[in-house]
């Protein structure tokens, strides 16, 4: 992995885990499906505008539509849907420590559906990420942690192990970033309906949703998508997830400095002992693949 790829996944990890803390702030001043679907629709616009700038074309190959509808649908509509829903009831740590465990199902789910063998160091890996998840749940949970915002944020994280895995047909033709706003479009279409449906118009208009809302629509919205579709093409799906074992340390850090959030004892204990099972998986999956 060279350098620039280093430096990639380092800004991926810290701007995707910021979404967050932004995404809690959002939730308090608006709906939580219209917000999104309106952070999508400006996100893709742009997303779109900057890859015809750039020469791109929207004449995608089969296969890249077809990831890309999935990409869209699966994180865009269902992940972040559900998690922006979860975030009036449960704080940005804890969203992003339960959407931090995506690469524990990838893996698990390869296993047990498409029976590929797991070496030791990655199955002790998933041992400890799914045993520092329930650390932290159980002490969240007993502190009084809603349960219905913790299902939908598990619903949410398996929805992106799906977009994961997808995620290397959308970008293996080139045209990122006509990729990255065409899935946010897709996003915002299907949002944009749930949220006439199940919610009543509102917003609290204040400084802190405007930043909020700008933040998450150009950083972890439009920004974190395209580095990630760039990893994946640079260096593969693999080696790319290996950055998400920095996600529970930004998530918590964060959602820290900037909402006050407590950080407890029992919540460190569980960030690391989830970092370090990802971590682990992670680089078995790159070992087996550079050994392959």
């Amino acid at each position: 992995m060279n350098m620039r790829a280093m430096v990639l996944g380092l800004f991926f990890a810290l701007f995707w885990s910021s979404a967050f803390t932004s995404a809690r702030v959002i939730v308090a001043h608006a709906p939580p499906l219209g917000s999104l679907a309106l952070r999508f629709l400006v996100s893709g616009l742009i997303g779109v505008a900057l890859a015809r700038a750039l020469g791109e074309s929207w004449r995608l190959t089969r296969g890249q539509w077809r990831a890309t509808v999935i990409f869209g649908v699966c994180q865009n509509a269902l992940y972040l849907g559900l998690f922006f829903v979860a975030m009036q009831w449960i704080e940005a740590g804890l969203a992003s420590i339960m959407a931090s465990t995506m690469p524990l199902i990838v893996a698990l789910a390869n296993r047990v559906f498409l029976g590929e063998r797991l070496a030791p160091m990655a199955v002790l890996g998933l041992g400890l990420g799914f045993g520092g998840v329930i650390v932290i749940m159980s002490s969240r949970i007993s502190g009084g942690a809603d349960a219905v915002g913790l299902l939908l944020c598990v619903i949410g994280t398996l929805a992106l192990a799906v977009a994961t895995l997808s995620a290397r047909g959308a970008s293996s033709g080139g045209n990122v970033m006509m990729v990255v706003g065409l899935q946010m479009l897709i996003g915002a279409v299907c949002l944009g309906v749930a949220s006439l449906v199940l919610e009543d118009p509102w917003v609290d208009m204040t400084t802190g949703l405007v930043v909020a809302f700008v933040y998450t629509t150009l950083v972890p919205g439009l920004l974190a998508t395209w580095i990630w579709f760039t990893l994946v093409n640079d260096i593969g799906a693999i080696r790319a997830s290996v950055f998400h074992f920095l996600n529970p340390f930004f998530g918590v850090l964060v959602a820290a400095v900037v909402l006050g959030e407590r950080i407890g004892t029992n919540d460190m204990i569980g960030v690391a002992i989830v970092a370090a099972g990802i971590l682990m998986v992670q680089l078995s999956k790159a070992r087996k693949l550079a050994e392959g």
